[in-house]
């Protein structure tokens, strides 16, 4: 058997277990910030970190952080930080709110994944109950959609980040929230993400996972994590929902 061989077989058999997933899904599940799109393509992440460091800064509350802590790249990096230290408090409510605001801004600069749009749409059209199950707020997820025309394939089961960090994923929290709001069965439904805790979040909400993986390294993570099936871009998926 030569390598081209096998690279085929294992190419026909991606192909049938991403058909098996789609066929399967009466309810799918998005993770936002990915598989919809690329929150902060234009406004940078990291700025929004830097911004809410320096927010705690003029608080006199830098001291919460270490020095890692306040140079890290991810903005709920500082939020999962000062939650560790001041669990469920007013300042945490303020910095999450201040995020939220963030991603707000975030919004008009962000850049849709390819065909996404279309596969929401098309999905949507036929039958098939669509929700979002997102660490970022639900306030983003509901503003980007809205201004792409999508918000209706997905209202009202946009379910995202809250005052209390302990539920967003990869605990279920979300996912089970948006199953239980639609009456979805766990083997009728499909989680869509693009990060190992979106998948750890599907498995222990039982349901069927699909990964996407813009780059090597994504895919690469996702698939040391246990994702069966990994697409680097919707079109595939697109494919087999139009073909079903």
């Amino acid at each position: 058997m030569t390598p081209d061989t096998t690279q085929n077989e294992r190419a026909t058999e991606e192909t049938e277990l991403l058909r098996r997933l789609i066929t399967g899904a009466r309810f799918v599940l998005f993770d936002f910030d990915g598989p919809i799109c690329r929150l902060f393509a234009g406004h940078s992440a990291e700025t929004v970190a830097k911004e809410l460091v320096d927010w705690l800064g003029r608080q006199g509350l830098r001291g919460l952080l270490t020095e890692e802590e306040r140079v890290h790249p991810d903005p709920m990096a500082v939020l999962y930080a000062v939650d560790g230290r001041h669990p469920r408090s007013d300042l945490v409510a303020e910095l999450e709110e201040r995020l939220t605001q963030q991603e707000l801004k975030a919004v008009a600069s962000a850049w849709p994944t390819a065909y996404a749009d279309t596969l929401i749409r098309t999905w949507s059209a036929v039958g098939t109950r669509l929700a979002i199950a997102t660490n970022n707020s639900p306030r983003t997820a509901a503003g980007y959609l809205a201004g792409r025309g999508l918000l209706e394939c997905f209202a009202p089961n946009i379910y995202g980040r809250t005052q209390n960090l302990h539920d967003l994923k990869p605990n279920p929290h979300c996912l089970v929230r948006a199953l239980n709001s639609m009456g979805a069965a766990r083997e009728e439904a499909l989680m869509i993400g693009d990060t190992p805790t979106d998948l750890d979040a599907a498995r222990r909400a039982g349901v069927p996972f699909l990964g996407y993986a813009r780059n090597e390294e994504k895919g690469k993570h996702l698939k040391e994590a246990g994702a069966e099936c990994v697409v680097n871009s919707l079109e595939p998926v697109l494919g087999v929902v139009r073909a079903v």
